[in-house]
C-alpha cells in the first residue's frame, strides 16, 4: 500500500472525530457515545501511525527500531475493545449487566494491552521492518507471542462483534439494521485481515514464506475494514436525521402551490422571507408553515364556509375520497377569500356565535373548518396546497384565469375533484 492508503483514511476519521466532538463534550458522561468517539479516534490513529513514513520516525524519534510495531497494536487492541464494549452499550438491557460486560471487556483487553510492550521489550528485534515485522519476527521468543497476541485479540473482537450483529440486526428495521448490516461486512473484514496475517505466521513456523499475504494482501482489508466499520457505526445516527432532513425538504416543495397563492409580495418565489438560502430543510419548512398559517389567520373573515360545502359535494360528486374531497373544498375556500381580498371586496360582518342566554360573535363556519383542518402539527397544509396546485394546473388546462392572484378580479375558482 502507498503511504496515501494510509493517511487519507486517517485524515477522514480524523475528522468524523472532530464532528463528534461537541457531542463529547456535551455527553462525556454518556459511555454510548465515549465509546464511538474512541472507535473513530483509535481507527485514525491506526491508520496514521501504521503509515510506514509514521513507523520510520517514530522509531527514529525513540531510537528503539520497531517500537512503533507494539505502539500500532496497543491501539489496534483500543479499537477492538471500543468495537466490543460499543455494541454493548448500543445494544443496551438491564444496566448492572451491561455495565458488568463493559468492565468485562476492558478489563480482558487492558491487560492485554499492556502486555504488547512487555513483550517486545522482552524479545528482541533490532533490524527495522516497516511492513513484514509480523512474519519476519514470527519465530523470535517473546516478539512471536506478542504477535499472536495482537492477532489473537482482533481476531476474538471481530468473531464477538460479528455474532452480537447478526442476532441483532435479525430483531430490528430501519437505519439500525442497516448500520448493523454495514458493520458486519466491517467486522468480516477485519476479521479478515487477522486471518491473513495469523496465516503468514503460522507459515513462517513451518519454514514457509508467505510474508505477501501479511504485506500485500491484509493491509487492504484493514483499511477497507476499518472504514466500513466506522460508517456502520455512523449509519443509525445519522440515517434518521437525513431523513428528517429530506422529509422537511419534500414537504417545503409541497407546500409551494399554496405559498404561491398566499403570498403577498412579488419576488418571493425562490423561498419565504426570513430563511436564508442556507437554512436547513426543516427550518425552511418550518418559516414556510408559520408564514401560511399567518397569511391564512388574516383571510379569516373572507373564508366562505358555504363555497367549501360545495366543493367539497362537487369534488366527491365526481369521486374524490372524503380527504380529497375535504380538501378540495378547503382549496376552493381558501381562493375565492384570496380573490376577494384581491379585489379589494369589503370583508363580512362577523358572524354571531352565541347563544340567546350568552350573545356573542365568534370566527366565521369557514375559519373554523379551515382551522381544525390546518393546525399546527396535523398535517394538513401539505393536503390543501396539493388540492391548491391540482385546481391551478386544471385551470392552466384548460385555458381560464380562476383569479387568485390579480387585483380586480371577482370570480371564484371553478371547484375541481380532488383526485
Amino acid at each position: 500500500m502507498r503511504s496515501s492508503d494510509y493517511y487519507v483514511p486517517s485524515a477522514f476519521l480524523a475528522l468524523v472525530f472532530v464532528a463528534k466532538l461537541p457531542a463529547l463534550v456535551r455527553g462525556r458522561n454518556n459511555p454510548l457515545i465515549r465509546s464511538v468517539c474512541a472507535l473513530v479516534g483509535t481507527a485514525g490513529l491506526c491508520f496514521f501511525f501504521g503509515a510506514p513514513p509514521t513507523i520510520s520516525a517514530v522509531n527514529e524519534l525513540t531510537g528503539i527500531p520497531n517500537v512503533s510495531g507494539p505502539l500500532v497494536y496497543m491501539i489496534m487492541g483500543v479499537f477492538d475493545c471500543s468495537c466490543l464494549v460499543l455494541i454493548v452499550n448500543w445494544r443496551g438491557g438491564p444496566p448492572d449487566r451491561v455495565r458488568r460486560r463493559t468492565r468485562q471487556w476492558i478489563t480482558v483487553y487492558a491487560v492485554a494491552t499492556v502486555a504488547l510492550p512487555v513483550l517486545f521489550f522482552l524479545g528482541e528485534a533490532p533490524e527495522e521492518r516497516l511492513r513484514d515485522l509480523d512474519t519476519y519476527y514470527a519465530t523470535t521468543p517473546y516478539i512471536r507471542e506478542m504477535i499472536v497476541l495482537y492477532l489473537g485479540a482482533h481476531l476474538l473482537s471481530a468473531t464477538v462483534t460479528t455474532v452480537l450483529c447478526l442476532r441483532w440486526a435479525r430483531h430490528v428495521g430501519g437505519w439500525l439494521r442497516a448500520g448493523l448490516t454495514v458493520l458486519v461486512c466491517g467486522f468480516v473484514l477485519n476479521w479478515a485481515f487477522s486471518a491473513t496475517k495469523l496465516t503468514a505466521v503460522v507459515a513462517a513456523w513451518s519454514g514457509r514464506d508467505l510474508s505477501g499475504l501479511s504485506t500485500g494482501a491484509a493491509p487492504p482489508l484493514a483499511a477497507v475494514g476499518a472504514l466500513v466499520t466506522a460508517v456502520g457505526f455512523l449509519l443509525p445516527l445519522v440515517g434518521p436525521r437525513l431523513d428528517d432532513q429530506a422529509t422537511s425538504w419534500t414537504a417545503y416543495r409541497r407546500l409551494a402551490p399554496l405559498w404561491r397563492l398566499l403570498r403577498t409580495t412579488p419576488g418571493e418565489a425562490g423561498g419565504p422571507a426570513g430563511a436564508s438560502w442556507w437554512a436547513s430543510p426543516r427550518t425552511r419548512r418550518t418559516v414556510r408553515e408559520t408564514l401560511i398559517h399567518d397569511r391564512l389567520l388574516t383571510l379569516g373573515p373572507r373564508l366562505d364556509d358555504g363555497v367549501r360545502q360545495r366543493a367539497t359535494e362537487l369534488a366527491a360528486a365526481e369521486g374524490a375520497s372524503a380527504a380529497d374531497a375535504a380538501a378540495a373544498g378547503l382549496a376552493a375556500m381558501v381562493r375565492a377569500a384570496v380573490a376577494a381580498t384581491g379585489a379589494a371586496e369589503p370583508e363580512p360582518e362577523p358572524e354571531e356565535t352565541g347563544t340567546a342566554d350568552r350573545p356573542g360573535w365568534g370566527v366565521s363556519a369557514g375559519a373554523a373548518a379551515l382551522t381544525a383542518a390546518v393546525r399546527p402539527g396535523s398535517g394538513g397544509l401539505v393536503p390543501l396546497a396539493r388540492a391548491v396546485g391540482r385546481a391551478e394546473s386544471s385551470e392552466r388546462r384548460e385555458g381560464t384565469d380562476g383569479g387568485t392572484a390579480g387585483p380586480g378580479v371577482r370570480r371564484p375558482p371553478p371547484v375541481r375533484s380532488g383526485r
